[in-house]
Order: C-alpha cells, then sequence, then structure tokens
C-alpha cells in the first residue's frame, strides 16, 4: 500500500513539476540554456579530440609497431654512422634488418624537361621489405641495388606527369644533379605512409628513391645520420633498445648527446597518456559552463519558490507534507537539468560530425563523453536544486498564506 501511494506522489509531482515547465516556457529555456551550452561543449570537445586522436593514433601504430628510428647528431670528430656501424646494427640480436635514411633535395631532368628541388631519397631494401604497397609498378629496390650502388630510382606518380607525359617511365633514362639514373618502379599514391616523412614533406615537384649507397656516392658522403631498424620480437624491444645503444654509444667514443633512438611504441604511449590530459582539461573546461548552468538553475527555481509561496501554503494547509513540496521541486529542477542535457546531447553531437567530417577523420561516437555531459548534467539539477527545495518545504503555511 505504501509502494502504491510513494508511486501515486511520485507521479503527480512529475506532472505537476512538468506542468510548471511548460507554463513558463522562456524562462525555463534560458534556465536550461547554460546546461545546453555546457553538455554540447562537453561532448562535441571530448569527440572530436577523440576521433582526431584515435585517427593519428592508427597511423602511428601502424608505422611504429617493430620499428625504431636511430638519428645521429654525431660528433667533432664523427658526424654519421658508417658501414661498419651499420652493419654492425645488423648485427644486433632480434634485429630483423635496417633501413638507412638519407633525404636530399635536388634538380632531377628527363627528355628535356627540368625540375628544381626534386624530394631525392636514398632508402635500403629492408625499407621495402617491412612497407607493402609502396609500388605500385615496375620493381623494388633489392640487396643487389643496396650492395653495387646501382643507379636506379623509383619516381612517384607527380614526377612521372613531369617528366615523362604520355609516356612509360620504366626502363627510361633521367639525371639527378648530373648523374644518369634507370627508373624501375613507379611508387603508389598512397606510398608515403611515413608520418615522419610527411612531416618533413616533399615539396611539388615530386619525389623518387634511390639506394641510400647511391645517395652517398652523389652527394660524396661515407656515412648516414638517419636509421630505421626494424625488431623481430616486439615483445623485447626495450632489450633491443638497450643492445642498440651500446653499439651506438662504442662507435661515438661514449659523447653525450651524439645520437638518439626513437622507440615508436614508447612515443605512442607517451602521445596517447598526453591526450588523455588533455581529455581531462577539456572536460574540465567545458564543466564550468555547467557549474554556470546549475547557477541558473538554482537561482531560477529560488524565484519560483518566492512567486508560488501562496501555492505552497495553500498545499500545506490542505495537508501535504513537506517532503511532498521538496519532492516536487527537486523533480522539476532535475528535468530541467536532464531536459537541457539532452538538448546539448544532440547538438554536441551534431557539431562533432560536422567538425569531423570538415576535417577529414572518422565520426565516432564517445559513450564517455555522453556518459559524463549527462551525468553531470542530472547532478547538477539535484545538487543546485536541493537548496530552493529544501526552502520551499520548510515555510510556514501560516505566514504563506497571508498574501491571500
Amino acid at each position: 500500500m505504501r509502494r502504491k501511494e510513494g508511486g501515486l506522489l511520485l507521479g503527480e509531482s512529475v506532472k505537476m513539476a512538468w506542468e510548471n515547465i511548460v507554463a513558463n516556457k522562456m524562462r525555463s529555456f534560458l534556465t536550461t540554456l547554460g546546461i545546453i551550452i555546457g553538455v554540447m561543449a562537453i561532448i562535441a570537445l571530448i569527440t572530436i579530440v577523440q576521433a582526431a586522436t584515435a585517427e593519428v593514433t592508427n597511423q602511428f601504430a601502424e608505422l611504429g609497431t617493430g620499428k625504431v628510428t636511430v638519428t645521429v647528431q654525431g660528433t667533432a670528430l664523427k658526424s654519421g654512422l658508417t658501414e661498419s656501424d651499420l652493419n654492425a646494427l645488423r648485427d644486433v640480436d632480434n634485429v630483423e634488418g635496417i633501413a638507412p635514411n638519407i633525404s636530399l633535395t635536388m634538380p632531377v631532368s628527363a627528355n628535356g624537361a627540368w625540375e628544381e628541388e626534386v624530394s631525392v631519397e636514398g632508402r635500403g631494401a629492408a625499407y621495402f621489405r617491412e612497407n607493402d604497397g609502396l609500388v605500385a609498378r615496375g620493381r623494388t629496390l633489392n640487396a643487389l641495388d643496396e650492395e653495387g650502388r646501382s643507379c636506379v630510382c623509383l619516381i612517384d606518380e607527380k614526377l612521372m606527369e613531369k617528366l615523362f607525359f604520355a609516356r612509360d617511365p620504366l626502363g627510361q633514362t633521367l639525371y639527378i644533379d648530373g648523374m644518369e639514373f634507370t627508373v624501375v618502379g613507379v611508387l603508389a599514391t598512397d606510398s608515403d605512409r611515413d608520418v615522419m616523412a610527411q612531416l618533413m614533406g616533399g615539396g611539388d615537384n615530386g619525389k623518387l628513391i634511390i639506394p641510400y649507397t647511391a645517395a652517398m656516392r652523389l652527394t660524396n658522403v661515407h656515412s648516414v645520420t638517419n636509421v630505421e631498424v626494424y625488431i623481430q620480437d616486439t615483445d623485447y624491444t626495450d632489450q633491443t633498445v638497450d643492445d642498440l645503444e651500446t653499439v651506438l654509444n662504442a662507435a661515438f667514443n661514449y659523447k653525450d648527446d651524439s645520437f638518439s633512438v626513437v622507440n615508436m611504441e614508447s612515443l605512442l604511449d607517451t602521445m596517447n597518456m598526453m591526450m588523455d590530459v588533455m581529455t581531462g582539461l577539456l572536460a574540465g573546461i567545458a564543466s564550468i559552463s555547467l557549474l554556470v548552468g546549475g547557477i541558473g538553475i538554482m537561482n531560477m527555481m529560488l524565484v519560483s519558490v518566492t512567486e508560488r509561496t501562496t501555492e505552497i501554503g495553500l498545499r500545506k494547509a490542505l495537508g501535504a507534507q513537506p517532503r511532498q513540496i521538496q519532492l516536487q521541486f527537486l523533480i522539476e529542477s532535475f528535468v530541467l537539468s536532464v531536459l537541457g542535457g539532452l538538448i546539448g546531447l544532440i547538438l554536441g553531437l551534431a557539431v562533432s560530425y560536422y567538425f569531423s567530417g570538415y576535417m577529414d577523420i572518422p565520426f565516432q561516437i564517445s559513450s564517455f563523453a555522453i556518459s559524463l555531459g549527462l551525468g553531470f548534467s542530472a547532478a547538477v539539477g539535484i545538487i543546485f536544486g536541493w537548496a530552493p527545495a529544501r526552502k520551499a518545504s520548510r515555510l510556514d503555511p501560516i505566514e504563506a498564506l497571508r498574501s491571500i
């Protein structure tokens, strides 16, 4: 029986709260505006940041699994890694292969056409072995090209159109800074999947890849300063990095700051941690709007209590209990807050969907953002509605009826 009476009481309180909200549409909308903006900001910011983070993380994960990058700053006596140093790196346990990388910008010509500042990359055979789908036509560079310093190259479609328009470039000859090279392959359009290579850029004049040994001969240098090391078993990456650092320290006589070893997996962990911190900061900043909205709800409910003093007095005179009065005002505050949260949810998802398309990243609904936004809005309604509801429940019916 008591459960039935409690259900009737709750239903009646919800009905009266909703009728009062509908009766004051403009005031109710302005009251919930802070909640709407706060929830929309939380959902939009967190959803966009998480979607962008997931996209970047996926790219780094694809590129970084099982790969370590060695960058050499050198010393006064030794500027880079020699062939004997590279062989020592190859011999480290758990190393599947190494791919030295030399990046240049040089003029390239063919068939009377001339292009300045073309991106020229010197790569090892392991680079093509570890990265599938780099070549659309022709062949990749192999160990024989690397060992023999062969003057062969692969060009991208942009350079192919400029130097060999309407002609098959395979087997054709081009000149890099006056040195003759034979085209043996055409790079796929999406072959530049290396994030670091994208950051370094290649200009608008196209790109070509030659054996790193040929690049050393082309520039008359005898050492390299950038090497990608591929790991066999990623469970032992940390130990392999320690072994690599031992070899490098010996190569540079243990001089400080002569080289750096970047473990892409560790970099990925650091980036994820930074993104988590950023997401928390954004949520905290956006939550300030919800607090402002909560203050607006409390202010409106206090005004409502003052305006409805006579109503409260009549209800108490007719036998309404203080807890019934308190429940009605608390429900009214809760409904206003949750209603604003739902509207903010819809607007937040719409904004994040628009910006995801604008930024060309996959749109992903964040359950964390939705739970945080709606949960915070519901909590704000209860917390900031408690004081006005308590004030209404403690009104003296005699004092309240004097205004009649």
